[in-house]
């Protein structure tokens, strides 16, 4: 047998490969281990491939061979291209020679299953099984697309950190498939085994004197559409502010690997203004390696995976800013990055205003978050997960009524528009009444009648 591992970041390589060691895909004897490395980056001729990372040669030894899909399907961006239906063939034809894979049964365990790069390879390897791994908290959030039968019945389960203890994801679960939490303990081996090549990198790179005590963590938002630039430029900014407040002097700006110059620039004049020797490292360095090399007194972001990794693989304290801004401003309301900002803006503390710099504390956190969780699931993707709208319409019953907390995570507009505790009665009834949506709902019944 082969098994196909697929990665495009150095943070998912890293969690396959704890799964691996976990015992997760069986004894490696018998077995024939690949792995198939992409660059998503708009521009990936300018960015460093995970497998020339600082830390790769820890990862390498669980992979017989290691080969590049960007140099594969070349000129094509791996981001935007997928086989034509009936070329696929062709395809798997082509791979099989080009990597020597023979006539071998193929099992893929891949990324995110809803878009390219693994979408496109699964297409290949029609007849398949596939282990899709999720590596952030998109895994507690629904599904984003629709999988087609023929794929998502090969689809076994659905690998995921445990970020949120007790917190179980919705990805993939409409049709099925169970998730299966990767060990912390294997995980945080594996970063630790990363961060060995990584420290010094560190050590020559950060000032030894005055060894950064707060950590920030930028995302580049604006290349998705969240915010503008000047306002992510501003939300940075608010992080070192915060930072400041509680009182550090030495703080490490970790930007995103896409992100523009002119960030660092900006926060650097902050920096100047506020007092605060500012470090930015732009070194493509997992943000785990400088938690575990610096071991910060606080970590403040956004809404990044790494502020759980950071509270619930190290201990150490964090707190968020800007996440009421992103959830006024995320568009649509199916937006995949929802859920990890409704996770983050409930379970850390608000950096600008809150007392921070206490360890988190998880224990209870999934008790809070799962009806919430799931509400918000339901609200995103309505008619995958017909059976959530019950406890729902329960849930938004008993804690949508103005003031609430809860209310910032569901607008007006879509609770409304599926008729739910918290929208405009009349509105939805004169909807519901409208000619045009009940031939619509008639046109939608009859094609669901007929599947």
């Amino acid at each position: 047998m082969i098994q196909m591992f697929c990665s495009a970041t150095q943070y998912a390589a890293a969690t396959v490969t704890a799964a691996i060691r976990a015992g997760r895909f069986g004894p490696r004897e018998g077995v024939r281990r690949i792995l198939v490395v992409s660059n998503t980056a708009a521009v990936p001729e300018v960015g460093t491939p995970l497998d020339r990372m600082a830390g790769f040669e820890k990862l390498r030894p669980e992979f017989d061979q290691v080969y590049s899909w960007n140099e594969f399907i070349a000129p094509h961006h791996p981001a935007g291209w997928s086989p034509r239906a009936q070329d696929a063939r062709l395809w798997e034809k082509a791979v099989r020679l080009a990597w020597d894979l023979g006539d071998e049964l193929v099992e893929i365990a891949c990324e995110s299953i809803q878009a390219n790069p693994s979408r496109a390879i699964a297409d290949i390897f029609a007849d398949s099984p596939i282990h899709v791994y999720a590596d952030g908290l998109m895994s507690y959030g629904p599904t984003r697309n629709r999988i087609p039968h023929g794929m998502s019945s090969r689809i076994t389960r659905v690998l995921h950190l445990d970020l949120v203890p007790g917190l179980r994801p919705m990805l993939l679960s409409e049709y099925g498939v169970r998730p299966e939490a990767v060990p912390r303990e294997a995980m945080v081996d594996v970063l630790a085994q990363i961060g060995e090549s990584g420290a010094g990198l560190l050590a020559e790179r950060l000032p030894a004197e005055h060894p950064a005590t707060a950590v920030l963590l930028g995302q580049y938002l604006s290349a998705i559409d969240l915010i503008t630039q000047d306002e992510e430029e501003g939300l940075h900014v608010r992080m070192l502010r915060a930072a400041a407040r509680a009182g550090h002097q030495d703080v490490l700006f970790k930007p995103h690997p896409s992100a523009p110059a002119v960030y660092s620039e900006s926060l650097e004049a902050a920096a100047g203004e506020l007092g605060v020797r500012l470090t930015v490292l732009n070194e493509p360095i997992l943000a785990e390696t400088v938690f575990a090399f610096l071991k910060p007194k606080l970590v403040i972001g956004c809404f990044s995976t790494a502020l759980m990794t950071a509270a619930a693989f190290y201990g150490i304290p964090v707190a968020r800013v800007g996440t009421e801004l992103l959830l006024d401003r995320i568009t649509p309301y199916e937006n995949s990055n929802r859920v990890p900002l409704t996770i983050i803006d409930v379970a850390l503390p608000d950096a600008e205003h809150a007392a921070i710099g206490s360890p988190l504390g998880l224990e209870g956190a999934a008790e809070k978050l799962t009806p919430l969780i799931r509400a918000v699931g339901y609200c995103m993707q309505s008619r995958k997960y017909h059976s959530l709208r019950e406890e729902t319409v329960t849930w938004l019953a008993a804690n949508i009524a103005e003031p609430s907390p809860y209310r910032r995570y569901f607008k007006r507009r879509r609770l409304t528009s599926l008729r739910l505790p918290g929208g405009n009665p009349l509105r939805a009834e004169a909807l519901r009444r409208h000619p045009t949506v009940r031939l619509a709902v008639r046109r939608i019944r009859s094609t669901t009648r007929q599947r």
